[in-house]
């Protein structure tokens, strides 16, 4: 992060000019003893010298401050990386006092708050207190409200707009989120095959191919990312609910999503057993999470966005992702939502006392 730091400025533009302190007091009209202390920090220049020092030197005042209110992309992507191993490591109070003092000092800095908010929603479950995590969520919201309201960049706002409802969601408030959502989704014209026009009109073949690949990529993942909630739903209707995991089950084998996003067939799973637990379909519904048990302790780790085989042109897409191809989480904290999302989860109790629950719990623990 930049900080304001006018001592320096002065120093180097001074230098580059190469002129004396006594040189440059006298242009502002001050004593040599004043520039000496602002070049070493131990004082600053009156304000309405900066004016003058800024266009003697012919920079910005923003220049001058050496002060930034924007963050860059690989910033806030370092600075997240450090506070969400902060959050694995480090007293949670002393965490998250942390990250309120960072969204105070940079409360401009629109792509930082969502990501701050981002980071608040993520790790609010180790406030181990109800109250407390509700309170936290509220303040994700009002930095996501914030980033909606103020930010000229339409997709941030977007972005802002559907974590907000996220977070209405996690406060059990189900008018909020379809008043922020809308009770129904338009449609929506895929723009892929046109832009993909477009470039390949104007000889950008690999382009056009990017934009498709992308495409294709982003709709197999929001469309099994669909799937667990649409499944849950046909939970009572054993024909129907199996002709859902059946199609979601080929799609994501036929793409190899086991590789290419596991921790989306991690979700798939966990709803398919938790459906056929309902369903008093008790060996399915352990069949499910002994699948979902052999991708969480399998080479899945470090876990990050990337391509394979077939889609073999994502790099340049993921990079420009504003944590990269980072998860949003640490890896000790994904570890422990894994374990977690089987043993606090009431749609297994029927299951605690057969040994191949039993197994599974014992895997993901010394995972």
């Amino acid at each position: 992060m930049r900080e304001i730091n006018i001592a320096k400025t002065i120093v180097n533009k001074r230098k580059e000019k190469g002129i004396t302190q006594d040189e440059l007091a006298n242009y502002i009209g001050v004593s040599k003893a004043s520039v000496s202390k602002w070049e070493t920090g131990q004082s600053y220049p009156d304000i309405t010298f900066l004016p003058q020092l800024a266009a003697y030197f012919n920079i910005s005042i923003d220049d001058l401050m050496g002060y930034e209110p924007q963050m860059t992309k690989e910033d806030i992507r370092k600075l997240y990386s450090e506070l969400a191993n902060d959050f694995a490591t480090k007293p949670f109070d002393e965490v998250l006092d942390k990250c309120r003092e960072i969204a105070k000092k940079y409360f401009s800095c629109f792509p930082l708050l969502f990501q701050i908010g981002a980071l608040l929603i993520n790790y609010s479950s180790l406030a181990n207190e109800k109250e407390k995590s509700a309170f936290i969520l509220v303040e994700a919201k009002e930095l996501c409200v914030r980033v909606k309201e103020e930010s000229d960049d339409a997709e941030l706002a977007s972005q802002a707009l559907g974590l907000e409802a996220v977070c209405a969601h996690m406060l059990g408030n189900p008018n909020e989120v379809l008043e922020l959502l809308g009770e129904t989704n338009e449609s929506q014209l895929s723009t892929e095959p046109l832009l993909a026009a477009a470039y390949q009109m104007t000889g950008k073949i690999k382009e056009a191919k990017t934009v498709l690949q992308v495409g294709i990529h982003q709709h197999i993942i929001a469309l099994l990312g669909i799937i667990p909630s649409y499944l849950l739903l046909y939970a009572d209707d054993v024909k129907r609910f199996e002709e859902v995991y059946q199609r979601a089950a080929n799609i994501a084998d036929i793409f190899n999503i086991k590789k290419l996003h596991p921790t989306t067939l991690l979700n798939f799973y966990l709803s398919a057993s938790q459906g056929y637990s309902a369903n008093n379909n008790m060996d399915k519904s352990l069949e499910m999470l002994e699948k979902y048990t052999e991708i969480a302790t399998g080479d899945i780790y470090p876990l990050r966005l990337k391509g394979d085989d077939f889609f073999d042109l994502l790099d340049e897409w993921i990079d420009e992702f504003a944590l990269g191809a980072a998860p949003p989480r640490d890896e000790k904290s994904i570890r422990q939502s894994m374990l977690d999302a089987i043993t606090n989860n009431p749609a297994f109790s029927p299951l605690a006392d057969k040994q191949r629950f039993q197994s599974v719990v014992k895997k993901l623990n010394y995972n």
